[in-house]
This record gives structure tokens, C-alpha cells and sequence, in this order.
């Protein structure tokens, strides 16, 4: 890349997130806060202190400001925090939800900090395109996604010039997630059948339904295969219900939140990401990329973006079980052509979507609107 963590200038950055819980965008706002200050920058997270991500920032070593977004202190919290942003001479200023979005773009713009980003990390759409088009327009220079169809969408629903959005998606720490290293523990009868498995935040539009139902149909089909769910969140109960509706219970474990994630994707034969809307390029499919675990996707958002068939995986069109089904039993069966769409797969992590490869091409986007 032709910007490198040794050139790097030493960035003045603010990353704001309201989010209480953790998942993909608050990792992906940890990543980059943590990725900039290895590089030398200054950086702050403004957060509500009983977030998940101000507790991993405090482990991180990040410094934090924090967020009090309630609506009769909404104009308090704009003037406290302008008036910050101007003492600490902030460069960049990239809030992730929102209602951060509205508090922090309000007082970047009364701070006149030079470059105001946002970002967006999942692909929907707005009730009232007319308001939030401001909050991408009026209070933001520049708009950052995770996947070109996000991008695409924006561009159309807020009628923006092409120059105004980047894509982005969120780097891989190659090291961490690689083939290399110990497996986790996920089954009793892991080793003796493939295990197959999904990880994700449980919500709704995840496609846990579809998962499990394909699952049935391959258990019915004699299949000899165990399944997997990595993650928690509010529908676990639902899911538990599910599986037992299905008569899984023997088949499928719920894993729970687990942080070891590069262990749980080396033990997988197969990662599914059944997702049925939303999705910009998502991280597990990159870190099991990475891990050379073989991957099966839906063709919803930005998966099909790096999840291609036929070079380094399979797609199904969401939704579809018995679709995903035949997927599995393909992928499961025809094991050298799935090796092969793995090792392409860490190949193409490796080249383009690294954390540092993600660091370079942000560094980049700020020097072409900052001075020197």
C-alpha cells in the first residue's frame, strides 16, 4: 500500500458510538481507535460509560469522553462537547449511531473540526429520507460503508455524488485469525461428523431460522453432520424453542458469546452466514477467510462481495433452506473444492482486507480532505 503505518501522520481522531452492546460496528469502531493510536495518533471514544465498548476501550488504553445523549440535555451535551472538540483540536470526528450521530454532528459543526465522517455498517432504509438525509449531508463531509451495495444505496436514497462515499470494510487481524493454532471445543462428537456452524450477534434478520431448518432437512436427508450457534443476544430464548420444535436438541449446541473466536472457526468443517437483510461485508466471513474455514453465505448485502462462488465459496439465496441445504451437503462433500475456495479466500484477506491494509486506505481518505 502506499501509505504504511510508518508514515502515518499522527491523526487528531474522535470515534463517538451509542450503542450499549457489542458486536460488528462496535468492534469495527475499536479496531480502527486502536489500529490509529498503534500508528501514533491521538484518539478518543465518546460512549455511554456503561457500554460494552467504553469497558473494552478502558482495557484497550483508549481515552474516553463520556456520552449523556439524554433529550433534556441534548443541547448541554452539543455545547460540552464542541467546546471539547475545539480545545483538543480535533481532525476527525466519526460518529457510528443515531442519536450520537445528531449530538456529535452538531457539535463538530459548531467546533468547525475540519472532517466529519459517518459511518454506516448495515444497509437499510429511512422513514423519513428528507431528516436523515441531513445527518449525511448537512453534518457529515464524507459518508464510509462497509460494502459497495450499502454504498450504492446510499448514493440513491440521499442522491450523493459518487465522491462523497467510500467503501471501507472492516480490516482482519491476519496474525490473530489464521489456519495456525489450537480449535475449540464446540461438540461431543466433533472429529468423528463435520460441525457446522454460524456466529453472530442472535437477531432477528441473522437467519437462524433458515440455519436450523436446513439443518432438519439434512438430519431427515441422513446427513452426518453436527451444528453449531456462536453468540447471544435477544432471541436466544426463540432459538432454544426452535431447536427443540425441530427435535435438534441432539444435534445442535448453543455456544453462547464466546471471545475466541479465531479457536472456534478452526474447529468449524463449514461457517454459515444465513443472513436474510442488512449485511454490509461481514467480518466473520473475512476472519473465517482468514482462518481458511470453509465458508457458505446468503446472497444478502455485501456477502456475495467476498464470499464468490466459485472462488472462494458458495452462495444461496437467502431465505431459502433447502437452497442452504444442498449448499452444505456440496460444500461437505466435494472437500477439494472447498479447500481450494478457502486457501483463495485467505489469499484474498491477506491482500486486501488486512487491518493494517484498512488503516492504510482510511489514512489515505484523510489526507485528500485534510491540509497538510
Amino acid at each position: 500500500m502506499a501509505n504504511s503505518a510508518s508514515n502515518s501522520r499522527a491523526w487528531r481522531i474522535v470515534h463517538s458510538e451509542y450503542s450499549l452492546g457489542w458486536g460488528g460496528q462496535e468492534h469495527r469502531v475499536l479496531a480502527e481507535l486502536s489500529g490509529f493510536q498503534a500508528r501514533g495518533a491521538k484518539v478518543w471514544l465518546v460512549a455511554p460509560p456503561a457500554s460494552q465498548i467504553s469497558a473494552r476501550a478502558r482495557a484497550a488504553g483508549v481515552p474516553q469522553v463520556p456520552l449523556q445523549a439524554a433529550k433534556p440535555a441534548f443541547l448541554f451535551s452539543v455545547i460540552r462537547l464542541a467546546a471539547w472538540l475545539r480545545r483538543e483540536q480535533i481532525e476527525v470526528l466519526n460518529p457510528h449511531s443515531s442519536r450520537d450521530g445528531w449530538l456529535l454532528g452538531l457539535a463538530g459543526r459548531l467546533a468547525r473540526v475540519p472532517f466529519l465522517v459517518r459511518t454506516r455498517h448495515i444497509d437499510v432504509d429511512y422513514p423519513h429520507p428528507w431528516i436523515s438525509r441531513h445527518a449525511y449531508t448537512t453534518l457529515a463531509d464524507h459518508i464510509l460503508t462497509t460494502s459497495d451495495k450499502i454504498t450504492a444505496h446510499f448514493r440513491a436514497m440521499f442522491h450523493l455524488p459518487e465522491d462523497r462515499v467510500t467503501t471501507v470494510p472492516t480490516g482482519i487481524d491476519i496474525k490473530r485469525f489464521s489456519p495456525q493454532g489450537p480449535a475449540a471445543q464446540l461438540h461431543p462428537e466433533q472429529g468423528q461428523v463435520p460441525l457446522v456452524g454460524m456466529v453472530s450477534v442472535l437477531r432477528s434478520w441473522k437467519g437462524h431460522t433458515t440455519f436450523l431448518e436446513a439443518a432438519q432437512l439434512l438430519q431427515q436427508e441422513g446427513l452426518a453432520a453436527r451444528y453449531v450457534i456462536v453468540g447471544d443476544g435477544p432471541i436466544r430464548q426463540g432459538i432454544e424453542a426452535e431447536v427443540a420444535a425441530r427435535g435438534l436438541e441432539n444435534a445442535v449446541r448453543l455456544q453462547g458469546h464466546r471471545e475466541d473466536v479465531p479457536e472456534v472457526l478452526r474447529a468449524l468443517n463449514l461457517l454459515v452466514i444465513p443472513s436474510t437483510k442488512h449485511e454490509g461485508v461481514p467480518q466473520i466471513g473475512l476472519q473465517a477467510l482468514a482462518c481458511q474455514t470453509p465458508v457458505v453465505g446468503s446472497d444478502a448485502g455485501g456477502i456475495p462481495e467476498i464470499i464468490r462462488p466459485g472462488e472462494t465459496g458458495r452462495i444461496f439465496p437467502a431465505t431459502q433452506a433447502a437452497a442452504l441445504a444442498r449448499q452444505i451437503r456440496e460444500a461437505l462433500a466435494e472437500a477439494a473444492a472447498t479447500r481450494a475456495f478457502a486457501v483463495r479466500g485467505r489469499a484474498m484477506v491477506e491482500s486486501r482486507h488486512s487491518l493494517e491494509a484498512m488503516l492504510d486506505r482510511l489514512d489515505a481518505l484523510y489526507r485528500r480532505h485534510l491540509p497538510a
